[in-house]
């Protein structure tokens, strides 16, 4: 089965419409971006027509060439400011410390939930990639409990989510990199993750028949965004996860669930 992304986050959109009314204050989103490529400006053009949609204010604002962990930093506060949730595109150019520009989010407005200042006992939202993990799976009765799942790479946005949501469901949790130089653990997996920005590079004979294929990965090739999974690898799936139009939708929702339930929060945080 391959599954509708967008039909999916439609049905959500529905439902974070109905929280919308709920907020009658204007919202405001800030997204800071740092490199310009088409795999990032697509991602921008999606969140920004959910922005348009449910009626949130999504104010950019772009670092120039030179600037420094100092400069984006200072961005963030400056942002964090006037807005109710920031983004920090991801990923930064090398020549930023990203975990301190990612730490300079407030908690209360990190709508990617990625914060390294973030303890888990004050965590109100997850990341959006592992929250879309979770509606799939829940969607279509899949427990991933006592089965073997391997999460291919370790990145802030699929990677580490992934590893952390499988890792709180008692399934049997492997994470591989592609420094590892094998996809032999694949081949027994029960449920895949993908989320490594290499296109195509898993194949269907990687794969174990019938296996859970959630492909995050995404990286550009000859002008598309492509996904971690030759489309072949369908064929062998129970549930295949595109790119685009699979994962991607739905967390972009995610995104705007987290930022109502952080405003959500706020609202009804006891006043000391």
């Amino acid at each position: 089965m391959i599954i509708d992304g967008r039909a999916f986050a439609e049905e959500a959109y529905v439902e974070l419409a109905n929280a919308r009314v709920q907020i009658t204050a204007k919202i405001k989103l800030g997204i800071i971006v740092a490199s310009i490529d088409p795999v990032i400006e697509s991602f921008i053009r999606i969140k920004g027509h959910a922005a348009a949609r449910l009626d949130v204010d999504m104010i950019r604002r772009d670092l120039l060439p030179g600037s420094t962990t100092e400069n984006a930093t200072d961005l963030v506060r400056e942002l964090s400011s006037e807005c109710d949730g920031i983004i920090v595109q991801l990923p930064l150019p090398d020549y930023f410390d990203t975990e301190a520009v990612l730490a300079s989010i407030p908690n209360e407005k990190d709508v990617d939930g990625i914060s390294p200042n973030i303890e888990e006992k004050d965590r109100i939202v997850h990341a959006p990639v592992a929250a879309a993990i979770d509606e799939i799976l829940k969607r279509w009765n899949i427990s991933p409990a006592g089965k073997k799942v391997v999460v291919v790479g370790a990145g802030r946005l699929v990677g580490k989510p992934a590893a952390w949501l499988f890792s709180h469901v008692n399934a049997e949790l492997k994470v591989v990199t592609q420094e590892d130089g094998s996809l032999d653990d694949l081949k027994d997996a029960d449920i895949v993750v993908l989320g490594a920005g290499n296109p195509g590079f898993v194949k269907p004979e990687h794969l174990k028949k019938d296996v859970v294929l959630i492909d995050a990965g995404t990286s550009e090739s000859g002008g598309k965004v492509v996904g971690d999974a030759d489309p072949a690898c369908a064929d062998v799936a129970s549930l295949f996860t595109p790119v685009p139009g699979g994962v991607g939708p739905i967390a972009v929702a995610m995104i705007f669930k987290n930022l109502f339930e952080l405003i959500d929060a706020k609202n009804n945080s006891p006043v000391v």
